[in-house]
């Protein structure tokens, strides 16, 4: 939708700022719901997400000896501010994005990687063992998914020749549903977004029976709610991307709830599915099967993209 609002507004309120969020919390409840539902249980109350949230501002935070104390309380900060600042480039609730420049596609990519290198800081400021080994585990996640979620997140940028976001929000809403012609993409991009946040089968980097919390094993209080609301941000912002360049792009604020809803009605039941990956199982799944097959649709795409002139010309003619 192309609606305009006050910069204030846009950047604080909305569509960015406290809606997105409250949308954070919104979609972690909806996630949670999902999957008690996939595994017959009731699941949390509605405000559950907020009442943790509000929980966890509340409680003292305790600094651990032996951290570097202004990076120990910064880090948490500059992951939030990193996921709000990408939320502005991106078509949130079917709006057009609050910034848009050329390019805007690999600065969010960017900014959404902060979040795994803070994380992975906050670990090894750190003297615990838990934290250091969730550490080690959420930077060598990082270096298994990056590289595919980006190639499954550029082809249909390649395929409409432009790397601005809201452009190829605009040409996939024109009937383009990439998912069909890249099947390949989709499901890498919704499988690295999981292994972005996290979410099981891929959270060997905080497994609570075998490392307590990872690499935010130290964190409690505050610095653990900054990151906690940064990951449901990131996954608002994630699904958006997905469904905008692989479902047809947003029309309306209704048609991106659907769309983020069905995709989060998938992630959920690959989460309740799978038993929890080993990281060299992590590893090796995707750069020896996902990336190259993502390298091979790449290819495709290019070599369909420069022949598609001279097969126009060929028939016009």
């Amino acid at each position: 939708m192309n609606v305009t609002f006050p910069p204030l507004i846009a950047l604080l309120l909305f569509p960015g700022g406290l809606f997105l969020l409250a949308s954070g919390l919104v979609f972690e409840y909806v996630d949670r719901k999902f999957i008690a539902r996939y595994q017959n249980r009731i699941g949390p109350r509605w405000f559950q997400p907020l009442a943790d949230l509000v929980k966890l501002l509340a409680k003292e935070e305790v600094i651990p000896a032996g951290t570097i104390k202004g990076l120990f309380i910064a880090l948490p900060i500059a992951a939030l501010a990193a996921a709000l600042t990408a939320g502005l480039n991106v078509p949130l609730f079917g709006f057009r994005p609050v910034f848009s420049y050329p390019g805007d596609l690999i600065g969010t990519l960017y900014l959404l990687s902060l979040m795994t290198l803070c994380i992975g800081l906050a670990g090894a400021n750190t003297e615990n063992r838990f934290s250091i080994v969730g550490a080690t585990r959420a930077l060598t996640q990082l270096f298994s998914y990056e590289a595919p979620f980006l190639l499954a997140l550029l082809g249909p940028a390649i395929a409409l020749g432009t790397w601005n976001i809201g452009e190829i929000n605009q040409a996939a809403g024109m009937n383009l549903w990439f998912i069909l012609s890249q099947p390949i993409g989709f499901l890498a991009a919704l499988i690295g977004l999981m292994g972005k946040l996290e979410l099981p089968p891929f959270d060997a980097p905080e497994a609570e029976t075998e490392i307590v919390a990872g690499a935010l094993t130290e964190y409690s209080g505050r610095g653990f709610a900054l990151f906690r609301i940064g990951r449901d941000v990131e996954l608002v912002i994630g699904l958006t991307l997905i469904a905008s360049f692989y479902l047809g792009g947003f029309s309306s604020p209704l048609d991106f709830l659907w769309k983020t809803a069905v995709l989060l009605l998938i992630t959920a039941a690959l989460q309740s599915l799978f038993a929890r990956l080993r990281i060299d199982q992590t590893v090796g799944l995707w750069w020896r099967v996902g990336a190259i097959l993502l390298l091979v649709q790449m290819l495709v795409i290019i070599v369909g993209s420069s022949l598609a002139p001279f097969v126009s010309r060929l028939f016009g003619g």
